[in-house]
């Protein structure tokens, strides 16, 4: 399988926050929120993958600021990393203030993903290659995350999870 580059998974869909998208406050709903970004990772990750996915887990995603009854929200995500069936995305929201012309980041979050056949059954996916110094971060930390996901759901012992603790023994 060829490698494929976090470029050629990007994905971004603009918003426009209407009154059956707030709360009582003119809010975007948090649920409506997660609905956007769900989204817009897994095109993501079917593009990287180029197969049916499932969403497997959804991972700190961050609420930083409140986005207003006629905000303009765009959300933008990339596979971070690979494994053998699922895949990592990031996920980003931002907020644009249209009459200032500034846009600010609202929510983050990392989604993983799992590439299914026709049948539902997990299916091999391309590795990631990455390219920029960011997506280099981000593809390093992804096992971190990825540990620390198996050991929270009980599908690993802790001792299996050797990048995860290098990284806290190192005082991180």
């Amino acid at each position: 399988m060829k490698k494929r580059h976090p470029k050629d998974s990007f994905v971004s869909s603009t918003e426009f926050v209407l009154p059956n998208d707030t709360n009582t406050l003119n809010n975007l709903m948090g649920g409506r929120m997660m609905h956007f970004m769900d989204i817009v990772a897994a095109i993501a990750a079917q593009r990287h993958s180029h197969r049916i996915v499932v969403t497997a887990s959804v991972d700190n995603l961050k609420f930083t600021k409140p986005i207003r009854l006629g905000s303009i929200v765009t959300i933008s995500a990339k596979v971070t990393r690979s494994f053998n069936s699922s895949m990592e995305v990031h996920v980003r929201a931002e907020i644009e203030d249209h009459t200032r012309g500034i846009k600010e980041t609202s929510n983050e979050a990392f989604f993983t993903f799992v590439a299914v056949d026709q049948n539902g059954r997990p299916i091999d996916v391309p590795e990631i290659e990455p390219e920029t110094d960011e997506e280099w971060n981000l593809y390093h930390t992804a096992l971190r995350r990825r540990q620390l996901r198996l050991l929270l759901a009980g599908r690993i012992k802790p001792e299996d999870a050797s990048d995860l603790l290098s990284y806290l023994d190192a005082g991180n």
